[in-house]
């Protein structure tokens, strides 16, 4: 008789009325209560890119400043701080999962959020060069509450209907990137330190916000033992050596992610170097990326692997990549920066056909281990990236050298793309049926 009861977890999912809350602590709330819990998930993965995107301009020439305008010095440091803000992400998001599986999401979500408000308050006031840092290690483990927030989408939406919920999610990364620079150029130009605060605002009253409205999704009953096996980031990768297509793909997705490091760590103090663009025209350059990148992801990228193919689509999205960041190193005037943008966008092309064949190459049953997997690669070029492409441009404008070539990092990003493209020429060929039951036999 038991069984035959639906559980709250099963309410929300069918999207049962008539059941009543008892209050945010309660878990798995009526599909009224849901659809707020969804509308706040969503808000809070704006508000956290958003804030990311608020400070982006300004960040580096804060750093510049508190080195004295030496542009050089400033872009080793900078590095550093990527690396920083990466490694973090990279230890503590499968911590933070792990202990939403096992005291819910809730609490880690609205910490998180909190503790990243109050880490932006900290960066504005920064006296020193040194706090700043701290501060950007903050919010490299305060940002990584992503992991629990899609963790809280899964709980609280039936199957049927997450690839919706995902692609809304998805949207969220899109427009934090798109409105956060240019806003953030726009209140930098006034101030250096006036978008941290403004992002300190917004992620303090997306914590209060949630406070009141956001419900626990994972009842007690459901809630892991002891995840601490489950807070291992390197786990995942070791599905990736299963056979040598997926590795060689491998490769191709760290060749990848490693060259797209150029843009988030270079872009600012390159503009500002090579063409001396202030804040607000440095916001509404990465917003025009954001756009761009957007409409070819969101009307180009699925007609174009239709209508050739992944392999074709792979190889092609790499050499746009490539010219793209050819364009970027030889472009010595700005509007010629700017012409290069939307070969940025085309060179999104590439990476949803790079995932279609990786997925083609494991079976059903370990699909999720393997975007755990590129997810991994991905955070350790972000701890790579930085540290390499700053410290190639420090050395090229450096006083030291007879020769400046400012355009170095990007002309780094290119060979990358060529040897990307390499080996994937090699390995993009279509998973036979053979391959695939190899696979299918080695996971199951």
């Amino acid at each position: 008789m038991a069984d035959s009861i639906p559980s709250n977890q099963e309410r929300v999912s069918s999207g049962v009325a008539g059941e009543v809350a008892d209050g945010p602590d309660s878990p798995l709330p009526t599909s009224r209560f849901g659809q707020a819990a969804f509308i706040f998930i969503f808000i809070t993965i704006l508000l956290d890119f958003l804030a990311l995107g608020i400070i982006a301009p300004v960040l580096p020439n804060l750093i510049i400043q508190f080195k004295g305008g030496n542009i050089a010095s400033a872009a080793s440091i900078t590095g550093y701080f990527g690396f920083a803000w990466a490694t973090m992400q990279f230890i503590f998001s499968p911590i933070l999962g792990a202990w939403s599986d096992r005291f819910g999401r809730r609490p880690i979500i609205l910490i998180s959020c909190a503790g990243l408000g109050f880490d932006y308050i900290l960066m504005a006031l920064a006296p020193t060069l040194g706090w700043l840092f701290v501060g950007r290690v903050i919010s490299g483990i305060t940002t990584s509450n992503i992991s629990s927030a899609f963790a809280y989408v899964t709980d609280v939406t039936p199957p049927e209907r997450r690839a919706k919920q995902f692609g809304l999610i998805s949207a969220a990364f899109g427009l934090g990137f798109i409105i956060g620079p240019a806003v953030g150029g726009l209140l930098g130009n006034v101030h250096l330190r006036r978008p941290f605060w403004v992002a300190a605002g917004l992620s303090l009253a997306n914590a209060m916000y949630g406070y009141f409205i956001l419900p626990e999704s994972l009842p007690l009953e459901r809630r892991a033992k002891k995840a601490w096996h489950m807070a291992n980031p390197l786990g995942s990768l070791t599905l990736l050596r299963s056979h040598p297509e997926l590795g060689g793909l491998a490769i191709v997705t760290v060749l990848y992610y490693l060259a797209h490091q150029v843009l988030p760590t270079i872009f600012v103090l390159y503009a500002d170097y090579r063409y001396g663009w202030s804040e607000r025209t440095i916001g509404l350059s990465l917003a025009a990326v954001g756009v761009c990148v957007s409409l070819a992801s969101g009307l180009l990228v699925g007609p174009f692997v239709k209508r050739f193919g992944e392999r074709y689509s792979l190889l092609s999205g790499l050499m746009f990549g490539f010219l793209a960041f050819m364009g970027f190193g030889l472009a010595s005037r700005g509007w010629m920066a700017f012409a290069a943008i939307p070969l940025i966008a085309l060179w999104g092309i590439a990476g949803p056909a790079m995932q279609s064949l990786m997925s083609q190459r494991v079976d059903p049953t370990s699909q999720g281990k393997l975007q755990g997997a590129v997810n991994s690669l991905r955070a350790i070029t972000g701890m790579i990236g930085p540290l390499l492409f700053t410290q190639v441009f420090a050395i090229a404008i450096s006083r030291r050298v007879s020769v400046h070539v400012p355009g170095a990092p990007y002309y780094v990003a290119a060979l990358l793309m060529l040897a990307s493209a390499s080996v994937a020429y090699i390995v993009g060929r279509p998973a036979s049926p053979a391959t695939a039951e190899q696979t299918a036999s080695e996971h199951s």
